[in-house]
């Protein structure tokens, strides 16, 4: 049942909370970009996950937030690691996306890459690149919070690969 503004019971909604498929239904009505963040592993091996939640927070000192589910099979990865770049994509790179969402083996071995100056996973075509340091780390519910200090940014160029209600699609502005 759509609810309107008007329709919700703002004394009772604050002693409760929006289901997680409540939740989940309305978020897919807001279009977001798509990204694939990549880091290395200790050893030197990389990996990378397609996300959803970047965006900026701040422009001094510049800083960026993204966020991974606590159930990731990637998020000791993450933990472990310094720096991570978010490789933001383009609408040519669907394919990259669900590789990257997938937990397929090998991924590296599919794609086009290259070390960065800090050693990180540069994904090749992306529409711009941010490579960070971890700043912070904050729980938040079912997921962390990853909050990083950009050292360097590139842009690309093309449209950007965006999700909502459920579909990938180009952007248009």
């Amino acid at each position: 049942m759509n609810k309107s503004v008007r329709d919700i019971d703002t004394a009772a909604a604050a002693h409760s909370s929006a289901s997680a498929e409540e939740m989940r239904a309305a978020m897919a009505n807001f279009a977001t970009g798509v990204a694939v963040v990549t880091t290395c592993d200790t050893d030197g091996t990389p990996y990378g996950v397609t996300i959803n939640s970047f965006n900026s927070v701040s422009l001094d000192p510049p800083l960026v937030l993204w966020s991974l589910g606590l159930s990731a099979w990637s998020l000791p990865v993450f933990r472990r690691a310094e720096g991570f770049v978010v490789n933001v994509l383009g609408e040519d790179q669907t394919d990259l996306c669900k590789l990257f969402a997938s937990r397929e083996e090998n991924r590296f071995d599919r794609v086009a890459w290259h070390a960065g100056p800090l050693g990180l996973p540069l994904l090749d075509g992306a529409l711009a690149r941010f490579a960070c340091n971890f700043w912070a780390r904050y729980p938040g519910g079912d997921h962390e919070i990853m909050v990083g200090r950009v050292l360097s940014c590139d842009l690309g160029a093309g449209r950007p690969l965006v999700y909502c209600q459920g579909r990938l699609g180009a952007a248009v502005p």
